[in-house]
């Protein structure tokens, strides 16, 4: 799994397209360099709205640029935990133990190998 952000991945399509942070503010439709600025730094996150128009600008995909969005996806935890106890239980438990994310991700990798041998 890749460790870079979603705003380093805007960035690096952006820089790409050699499209400056004002060039790019103004393909978006007038947005701030700053607001872009935030985004790329991980500071902000964009909307839905202008993450549609930073895909057509980057010429890229959603699920590129999702792929690195690293903000969980809470409603889904949520409902998760809502329908099975045991999972509010287990991620209460990974996080009295500091479990890292480096090791659910290790642990993942496994499981899916030992799945992948049956």
């Amino acid at each position: 799994m890749s460790t870079k952000t979603l705003g380093q991945r805007i960035r690096e399509l952006r820089d790409q397209q050699d499209l400056s942070l004002r060039e790019f503010a103004k393909k978006l439709g007038g947005l701030s360099a700053a607001f872009l600025s935030d985004i790329e730094l991980g500071r902000r996150f964009p909307s839905e709205e202008v993450l549609q128009k930073m895909v057509v600008a980057l010429e890229t995909t959603v699920e590129d640029l999702r792929q690195y969005d690293s903000r969980p996806p809470v409603e889904e935890l949520k409902k998760l935990a809502e329908g099975n106890p045991a999972y509010g239980f287990a991620f209460r438990k990974m996080v009295e133990k500091r479990v890292s994310p480096e090791e659910i991700e290790r642990f993942l990798e496994e499981k899916s190998k030992r799945d992948e041998e049956r």
